[in-house]
């Protein structure tokens, strides 16, 4: 009988023993609004912050509840406005245009190619189109884009660029971070990305503007002298009468179990790009599969990891992923007609005006996803590679 993996897809590693020590010290002293402190006592939130924003090298950070919520509250701070067009990947995941439909603004989705990665020509023309300002640039998992052309083209054309790094934390372009090319960058520490707090988010900038903006949409109130990676009090004089309060706060708990896991994630990634790697070598020369070709420039992180079966019918994708299912491997395909828990596409999301997009739709089609949690041990990996190499070399060759 063939073999079957036995590990399960959604079981992450346990917070490190430093993080659940911090965690139970909060949870003594029962202060776990950030804003609540003892005389002399630094936030656990604000200490989150600031140790951020030197990891990134960014000026300003801002800790809030979740990674949609900083996308939302950066289009907030550049003003978008009900009706704007703002442009964004067609392969994403629902909390990107999500983000943009919840301020009135308009999704305008881009193309994306075999790279996985938003299609250049059609972001020129839908500038050239749209007139946008904005792009909230999806890094969808884990996949850069060519950030020096895409910068050049943007800065170009006027057009502002924030930066969805819920899937590169700790990447880089060129041997720039994540995060570091555009206005604004928004980052997720939801329990599948490379931090887990279960929920949370982290926001950061070199703008004074934008970031005291931030700050008070959080709900800061008018606490925000309290922050030590925020912009000095005098960035927040005038902003701070006209800038509504739209509480999404990180609380001391979340931060206190997130400090330790950034001590530690430089290594970390290492650990998911191993995994990648083998996954990637017990895949290497499937008939009918296709490998994602990652450019020399990105240093990536892969805690998750795509193949694409370009062309196939959905009845032979989906005898892959029912014949690997039954061995205990779970993939996620994007080219399914509904939306499947996290899984959906550009079509998917009916708020948004949508036109089809024939080369981008093909390669949505083929899209086959599985998350590679640092539970799996590289043995995992090559079983699991093993397995899916064997149940599309026979779908292919029964086709």
């Amino acid at each position: 009988m063939s073999d079957v993996f036995q590990g399960s897809f959604t079981q992450q590693e346990p917070i490190p023993d430093d993080g659940i020590e911090a965690a139970l010290n909060v949870l003594r002293h029962g202060r776990l609004h950030r804003y609540n402190v003892a005389d002399g006592e630094v936030a656990e939130t604000a200490l989150l912050e600031e140790e951020f924003a030197a990891y990134m090298g960014a000026k300003y950070c801002l800790a809030v509840a979740s990674g949609g919520y900083a996308l939302a509250t950066s289009l907030r701070a550049l003003g978008v406005a009900p009706g704007e067009k703002v442009l964004t990947n067609a392969f994403t995941l629902a909390p990107v245009p999500g983000a943009i439909a919840s301020v009135g603004a308009v999704p305008v989705f881009v193309g994306v190619n075999e790279g996985l990665v938003i299609d250049l020509d059609d972001l020129a023309a839908k500038i050239a189109v749209t007139g946008a300002r904005i792009l909230m640039l999806s890094h969808m998992r884990g996949h850069l884009c060519d950030m020096d052309a895409l910068m050049a083209l943007c800065n170009e054309a006027g057009v502002q660029v924030v930066e969805d790094c819920a899937h590169t934390m700790g990447a880089r372009w060129n041997g720039v971070l994540s995060g570091r090319h555009g206005v604004m960058a928004c980052y997720s520490t939801q329990t599948y990305k490379h931090m887990n707090s279960g929920e949370g988010g982290l926001l950061i900038s070199d703008d004074a503007d934008l970031m005291a903006r931030a700050v008070v949409l959080s709900g800061s109130y008018m606490l925000y002298a309290r922050h030590r990676a925020a912009p000095p009090p005098e960035a927040f004089e005038d902003i701070r009468y006209v800038t509504p309060n739209v509480s999404g706060r990180m609380d001391n708990l979340r931060a206190a179990i997130l400090r330790p896991q950034l001590r530690s994630l430089d290594s970390q990634c290492a650990a998911w790009n191993d995994r990648y790697r083998m996954v990637e070598d017990g895949l290497r020369n499937t008939p009918g599969l296709t490998l994602v070709v990652r450019p020399k420039a990105e240093a990536f992180v892969a805690s998750s990891y795509q193949f694409l079966l370009l062309d196939w019918t959905d009845t032979a994708v989906g005898d892959v992923i029912d014949r690997c299912a039954a061995r205990g491997v779970e993939l996620k395909w994007f080219g399914g007609a509904e939306p499947t828990g996290f899984t959906s596409r550009y079509d998917s999301w009916r708020y948004a005006p949508t036109e089809r997009m024939p080369a981008t739709d093909r390669v949505l089609k083929g899209i086959v996803d599985m998350r590679l949690p640092l539970t799996f041990s590289l043995d995992d990996c090559a079983q699991i590679a093993r397995i899916v190499r064997e149940e599309v070399s026979a779908v292919y060759q029964a086709a």
